[in-house]
């Protein structure tokens, strides 16, 4: 397997500051329509990396589920490994790799709770299988 021999002609010129939204949510929001049209399936999939208790670094894929003003939002069972290593340092980062487009978005940060109420809407809305899976 020659992995170094693997490339990709990308075509894009870059970017170019002065083509970027002042608003990093809204610029978001234009790249993430951007990549859903030509990528439709699991567009909503993002790598979320975090870090455990000794340092230990894992990433793993999640299913975005909003993203405003206050933040990205992906919901978990908070005694996953993950939710874990999330109450344990609350930060992680986020990367989207949008090869189509030629982009990629990483945010880095504190993490939180949506309320429960919204978390509690999220998981009523969830086919039942999904649901009896996240107690599992």
């Amino acid at each position: 397997m020659d992995l170094a021999a693997m490339r990709e002609q990308y075509g894009r010129e870059g970017l170019d500051v002065a083509d970027v939204a002042a608003d990093p949510f809204s610029q978001f929001a234009d790249w993430f329509a951007a990549w859903a049209a030509t990528e439709p399936f699991d567009a909503n999939t993002v790598v979320l990396s975090t870090v455990d208790a000794d340092g230990g670094p894992t990433a793993r894929a999640v299913l975005l589920k909003g993203a405003d003003e206050r933040g990205f939002v992906f919901y978990t069972n908070r005694n996953s490994d993950k939710g874990r290593h999330l109450e344990t340092t609350g930060r992680a980062a986020l990367t989207f790799v949008w090869r189509v487009i030629e982009r990629q978005v990483r945010v880095v940060g504190d993490v939180g709770h949506v309320p429960d109420s919204e978390s509690d809407e999220y998981f009523a809305s969830r086919p039942r299988g999904a649901q009896i899976g996240a107690w599992a």
